[in-house]
């Protein structure tokens, strides 16, 4: 298996809610099938699938899935772009969970939910540079 993350797939509610919401920060939509609403990232892809048949998918009841057992970052390329994009979110209808803040290791960064309930960490981290397309990596490039 070769170490990277192709597809992150968000199981929730209403998906046209939730797309709702990423447009909002800016998102575009790509062409996808019936019943999942892509936004290509920078080598990868989020989906927002209805959970119900995530979970039919998976063989599973819905129930099991559990929700916001994990959080996805984004990465700014200056530590004042944190505040502003929390403020986007908030502004589409994200919880401020932790406002931008310094962090003890050099960093900057504060959390979100989205209405949907997955968790977002807006960071800036000066040790680890994002590419000139937006990559990132641990230690930059």
């Amino acid at each position: 298996m070769e170490q990277r993350v192709s597809l992150i797939t968000v199981g929730v509610d209403d998906p046209e809610v939730a797309a709702r919401f990423y447009e909002a920060l800016g998102w575009k939509r790509v062409e996808s099938p019936d019943g999942v609403i892509a936004f290509d990232l920078i080598g990868q892809t989020l989906g927002l699938y209805p959970i119900s048949a995530l979970a039919e998918e998976i063989g599973v009841e819905a129930d099991t899935l559990g929700r916001g057992a994990l959080t996805l970052s984004h990465n700014c390329r200056a530590k004042e772009e944190v505040a502003a994009l929390l403020g986007r979110a908030e502004g589409a209808g994200a919880d401020i969970l932790k406002s931008a803040s310094d962090v003890f290791w050099g960093g900057h960064h504060g959390y979100f939910r989205a209405p949907e309930g997955t968790i977002w960490e807006i960071a800036f981290n000066p040790f680890s540079a994002l590419g000139s397309d937006g990559a990132f990596r641990w230690n930059g490039y």
